[in-house]
C-alpha cells in the first residue's frame, strides 16, 4: 500500500471493529468481513431490473438447460448482479458480485459497442499498449460483434473465456442511472441449441429484454 506500519495497522483495527475486516485463523489471513456483504444489500435492492427480470430469466434457463446472467455496465466496469441456473445446466455458476471480463465475453462486447466511439478507441488504445495480442483479437471481435447486432441483435463469446462455454448478449436499448444493463444467456458447446442461435434462442432472449423494458416503463 506504500502506508507507514502504523497508519496501516490503525486503519485495519478499524475496518476490523466495523466488521469489513477479520483476522482468519484458518488461513492465516485478514479477510472481508460479513459488513461488506451487509453493504452489499442496499445496492441490490435498488436494481429494479433484478427483481423484474428474474422469473424469465429462470424460464427462459430452465427452457435451454443453460444459464442466465444479469450484467450491469458502468465507468469500464462490467459486474454480475445476478445469475440464474436452469434445470440440467452444467455451465459453471459465477458469484453474483463477480468481475466480469471486458474483452472475452459476449457482454463486454456489447458494452464496448454501446459507449461512445472515443472512449471504445481510447480503451483499444491502452489495451493495444499493454497487450497487443489482446487488442488485435477484440478488434476483430467487435467487427463481428457490430454485424451481429446488426443483423441478429445479440453478440456471442466465442467461447473466448471458457472453451466449453458459448453465450450471446443482449443489451437493454436504455441505460438506468447512468448503467447499461447486459442480458447474457451461456449454453455448454455440446447443447444441440447452438445450431438455433439465430432462429430460436437469441429471439427468445431479444424478446425476454424487450419485456423486461415494458415492465420497466421503457418504450
Amino acid at each position: 500500500t506504500g502506508l507507514p506500519k502504523p497508519t496501516l495497522f490503525r486503519l485495519v483495527d478499524t475496518l476490523c471493529e466495523i466488521g469489513a475486516l477479520r483476522y482468519s485463523e484458518r488461513v492465516s489471513k485478514y479477510v472481508p468481513g460479513l459488513t461488506l456483504l451487509n453493504l452489499s444489500a442496499p445496492v441490490l435492492a435498488r436494481m429494479s431490473v433484478r427483481q423484474f427480470a428474474r422469473p424469465a430469466m429462470q424460464e427462459l434457463a430452465d427452457h435451454t438447460e443453460g444459464q442466465m446472467q444479469l450484467v450491469v455496465a458502468s465507468q469500464m466496469r462490467l459486474t454480475y448482479v445476478d445469475v440464474v441456473q436452469g434445470r440440467g445446466s452444467k455451465v459453471y455458476r459465477p458469484d453474483v458480485g463477480t468481475h466480469v471480463s471486458m474483452s472475452r465475453t459476449a457482454s463486454g462486447r456489447a458494452y464496448l459497442l454501446a459507449l461512445p466511439e472515443a472512449q471504445r478507441e481510447a480503451y483499444l488504445a491502452q489495451l493495444r499498449e499493454s497487450e497487443p495480442e489482446k487488442a488485435a483479437l477484440l478488434t476483430e471481435r467487435l467487427a463481428g460483434a457490430r454485424a451481429d447486432l446488426s443483423e441478429f441483435g445479440f453478440t456471442r463469446s466465442h467461447a473466448d473465456l471458457h472453451r466449453e462455454v458459448q453465450s450471446i448478449c443482449v443489451p437493454m436499448q436504455t441505460m438506468r442511472d447512468g448503467e447499461l444493463w447486459l442480458f447474457t444467456l451461456s449454453l455448454p458447446v455440446f447443447s444441440p441449441l447452438l445450431k438455433s442461435l439465430e432462429t430460436e434462442v437469441g429471439p427468445r432472449l431479444i424478446s425476454l429484454v424487450h419485456n423486461v423494458e415494458a415492465s420497466l416503463g421503457n418504450s
